[in-house]
């Protein structure tokens, strides 16, 4: 089955039916970056392998993710796919641990029958909502005392987010010039394939 490209601006007016779903999760983004500045590193790190981990296994393993519900299944009319009481959790756990709120929403989404072109659109917005006040909260933050050469604002690692925006903003254009027309099943297990080398990288560095 191939992917259809589905407008950005079309898939983006689903989220005026989560407007409590975007608070919860930015008020999680604050909490989980509180807590995550009083917690020690390792345990944040290995917290972070565990949670991919479990991810990885729980969408290879459990039907909905890599094969979607049929479209007769899903209501595009009904309430956001993410259940709204959920936003304080999933931003608490994506803010404390940095997985990042795609790790949690796009499975989310997928299992609520969405593709994963729809779900990787809609995971942009609600990730911003948890990392814009998570961010925030660790720029007001006391820096780690770090006696390394890492230019620190708060507790963010300027050179390394200038880094990521550099290497992304790039490709956002590319692809919103010439969007990929890859099969959804493809585009899903990438995904997941994504997720695996980001778990040995992680784990790599954290036994070094």
């Amino acid at each position: 089955m191939s992917t259809i490209i589905v407008p950005g601006c079309t898939v983006l007016r689903r989220l005026q039916r989560a407007r409590g779903l975007l608070v919860l999760l930015g008020l999680g983004g604050i909490a989980g970056a509180l807590l995550a500045r009083h917690a020690p590193g390792a345990v944040i790190q290995w917290g972070f392998v565990a949670y991919l981990v479990v991810t990885i296994v729980d969408v290879l393993l459990r039907p909905g993710f890599v094969r979607p519900k049929t479209p007769d299944t899903i209501h595009p009319h009904q309430q956001f796919a993410i259940p709204t009481p959920l936003g304080l959790s999933i931003g608490t756990t994506a803010a404390f641990l940095g997985v990042g709120g795609s790790v949690m929403t796009v499975p989310l989404l997928r299992r609520a029958g969405q593709g994963m072109d729809v779900a990787t659109t809609l995971a942009n917005p609600l990730t911003l909502a948890i990392s814009l006040p998570a961010a925030l909260t660790f720029l007001a933050a006391d820096g780690p005392g770090s006696t390394s050469r890492t230019a620190l604002v708060g507790s963010v690692d300027v050179a390394a987010a200038l880094a990521l925006l550099l290497g992304a903003l790039p490709v956002i254009i590319i692809l919103r010039r010439r969007p990929p027309r890859l099969p959804d099943r493809v585009h899903a297990l990438s995904y997941v394939l994504l997720l695996i080398a980001v778990t040995f990288t992680t784990s790599a560095a954290a036994l070094r």
